[in-house]
């Protein structure tokens, strides 16, 4: 016969179940709470993650920009450009120092990393300069260090700040455009004997600083402190790399009032002449025909950019710049023809000639002029010539420079 629980055992049994029941609540409790905030770590992780996400997109917009020459900051180096995120013709009002651009982004599908108004959210493109922002920071892979303010390629701070539902991330990234190599051999580089260098003509193969003012040239144009032969009382000479002022396979004729300079003046009867313009580069015939893409018949009236140029007619090429109101460009120049430069043309980069040369008036060139020449090369009046390896190599790599990260960091 079975024992009976008395009624004390039956209350202790109900009170295990009960505390039993109460604990498993209680987990059950705790792990809907962990679900919960897990759900919404990893949903706050997915928005702050598309934040970060959209600040990158701001910083590929800003780059692109300077590639299709929207931003150009000169050489100030209080230069800021600002893109809101608004309709062209509705931007805000900005400073003396900075322009204000209307986002490239297709309407109507605005990326949230900018802002219609003026603020600290604005996407800013500036350079990295010095405390005082007197002085631009460049970038030379070949100086130690190759962060410093002599030579080299601009280096660029990009600010851009992501948003999205409640999370924002800002970031600073520091850029510049990928160099091209250079081989120049002097200020005007000839392929055959220079048959007439006359007049004021002004070649100069000191290495000069990218941002030397329009015009100035010791025997050029306004004859505002421009070559010397002791780089040191010329701070618009960059104190290394010095090349040759006129370097010919030919003579060299000169005469008049023309001077040239350099380390030496100049170089005559020299053998090996580039093969083409991919040699004056450091490239491959193909890879340069590559990048500098379809050929143009006419050179535009401001050639700011890489041309190259092309008429392909039956005779010989007769391709004409400046005029008596002047002009100016930057970049590269290629042409496959005859040339003549006339009046005021102001120019910063490199110009390749395949055919013959007319260089008259008061043109002024900052960089290097090639010209392989097929029967004469005259180079006549008050033109300026002056050797810069940074103005080929900024001024190229504003179109066709790719983009190279020196800095992320985020604020």
């Amino acid at each position: 016969m079975k024992s009976r629980p008395n009624a004390g055992e039956r209350g202790m049994a109900m009170v295990i179940a009960l505390l039993a029941l109460t604990v498993l609540s209680m987990l059950g409790l705790v792990l809907m709470m962990s679900l919960n905030t897990e759900s919404r770590l990893t949903s706050q992780n997915l928005v702050s993650a598309t934040a970060l996400n959209v600040a990158e997109a701001g910083i590929a917009e800003a780059t692109s920009r300077i590639s299709a020459g929207d931003i150009d900051l000169g050489s100030n180096p209080r230069a800021t450009a600002l893109i809101f995120n608004a309709n062209a013709g509705s931007v805000p009002t900005v400073g003396v120092d900075s322009t204000a651009l209307a986002t490239a982004q297709p309407a109507g599908a605005w990326l949230a990393y900018s802002r219609s108004t003026k603020g600290p959210e604005v996407l800013t493109v500036a350079f990295k300069t010095d405390a005082q922002r007197t002085l631009i920071y460049k970038y030379d892979s070949t100086l130690n260090p190759p962060v410093q303010t002599v030579s080299g390629m601009p280096i660029y701070q990009i600010t851009s700040t992501g948003v999205s539902g409640n999370a924002r991330r800002r970031i600073v990234t520091e850029v510049m455009q990928q160099p091209v190599i250079t081989n120049i051999k002097g200020a005007i580089t000839a392929g055959i004997g220079i048959g007439k260098f006359n007049g004021n003509a002004w070649a100069c193969g000191y290495n000069h600083r990218a941002d030397t003012p329009d015009g100035t040239g010791d025997k050029g144009r306004t004859g505002n402190g421009g070559c010397n032969e002791d780089p040191s009382i010329n701070h618009w000479e960059v104190g290394s790399g010095d090349l040759t002022g006129l370097w010919s396979t030919g003579t060299i004729n000169s005469g008049g009032a023309s001077t040239d300079a350099g380390s030496p003046a100049e170089a005559s009867n020299q053998p090996g002449f580039y093969a083409g313009p991919w040699e004056a580069l450091g490239m491959t015939q193909a890879g340069f025909f590559q990048w500098i893409g379809s050929p143009i018949t006419t050179i535009p009236t401001a050639p700011n950019g890489v041309y190259y140029v092309d008429d392909n007619s039956t005779t010989q090429d007769h391709t004409w710049i400046g005029s008596a109101g002047g002009g100016s460009g930057s970049g590269m120049l290629y042409v496959d023809g005859d040339l003549t430069i006339n009046s005021n043309f102001n120019y910063r980069g490199l110009v390749y000639i395949e055919g013959d040369l007319k260089l008259n008036g008061t043109a002024w060139i900052l960089g290097g002029l090639i010209v392989r020449g097929n029967t004469d090369i005259k180079i006549n009046g008050g033109c300026t010539v002056l050797y810069s390896a940074d103005a080929i190599k900024q001024n190229i790599a504003k179109s066709k420079g790719q983009f190279v990260t020196l800095s992320w960091r985020e604020l």
